[in-house]
């Protein structure tokens, strides 16, 4: 029988809201580019980040759920949704129904949450949680991944808990918005060096295939500057000649509301348009979530 295809209409792909039921820590979407159910760990409830993105959909202007990371919540509250995914239950959930025959199978386990999950000093340890989910649980075939800005792959307890991922079906999909300093300021808004964000991703490519995320937006009604575009390609050739391995780029655009009106979203035409200029001037995989 053929693989059910997300469809990016179902209310559990528009919805990706980290708060599900009385969980504080752990929450379950179904994704496109995980091509299912992804259970995520939201090691930042307290709501922390290191840049402050145009796009970013998280709602600062509300109380964080939770200003302290417990890792023995953590572990319980993983272990009950995967049992909920697991026996069925998850997909009996409303927000689940259309959806419900992928909520069985858990694609991957993400570190996605409402900062940068790097930003926590025990990282290594928030990935042996996983690890250990995964072998009691049978999860031989799900995947760890790491969705982060970048600004802290070069921190010790990171660089422990990327080596555990690689022994145990790691992904790391870091953020790359712009090929210059102005633009990556303009759309990042962070005070961590561009020259920072470009070493930490090269050295990490290095050592592991990569997955590269680009939002692609338009600001004040114009998209990405061609010459910018340019400049953003350059960045990416720059890390494969430097020996890193990028595995795919994901090009996509907005999908949720943003904190700036001025930031929206391009049409799926002019994605995929860039993204042919990406695999033209780069010769990379890249796909696209319109």
């Amino acid at each position: 029988m053929g693989e059910l295809p997300v469809q990016h209409h179902w209310r559990s792909v528009k919805d990706h809201s980290r708060s599900f039921w009385d969980f504080t820590y752990v929450y379950p979407v179904i994704s496109r580019r995980s091509r299912g159910l992804s259970i995520g760990i939201n090691l930042n409830p307290d709501k922390v980040c290191n840049f402050d993105c145009v796009y970013c959909e998280v709602d600062r202007s509300t109380p964080p759920k939770s200003r302290v990371l417990d890792l023995a919540k953590v572990r319980s509250e993983l272990a009950e949704m995967i049992r909920l995914a697991q026996t069925g239950k998850l997909g009996e959930d409303p927000k689940f129904a259309e959806a419900a025959p992928l909520t069985r199978l858990v694609r991957d386990i993400a570190f996605s949450g409402d900062g940068e999950p790097t930003m926590v000093p025990n990282f290594d340890e928030c990935v042996q949680v996983a690890v250990d989910a995964k072998s009691a649980f049978g999860l031989h075939e799900t995947k760890i991944v790491l969705i982060t800005d970048a600004a802290g792959l070069d921190k010790e307890s990171v660089r422990r808990g990327l080596a555990l991922m690689d022994a145990h079906q790691g992904e790391v999909w870091a953020k790359l918005d712009a090929g210059t300093e102005a633009y990556f300021k303009l759309v990042n808004r962070s005070s961590v060096r561009f020259d920072r964000i470009l070493a930490n991703l090269e050295s990490t490519a290095k050592a592991r295939p990569i997955v590269i995320q680009t939002l692609l937006l338009r600001i004040h009604g114009a998209p990405m500057p061609p010459e910018e575009l340019e400049a953003y390609c350059g960045r990416l050739r720059a890390i494969v000649e430097a020996g890193g391995r990028i595995a795919e780029v994901h090009a996509y655009t907005i999908a949720r509301p943003t904190p700036e009106p001025w930031a929206t979203k391009l049409t799926a035409d002019e994605l995929e348009s860039m993204a042919g200029t990406i695999r033209d001037r780069t010769g990379l995989r890249v796909a696209t979530f319109a």
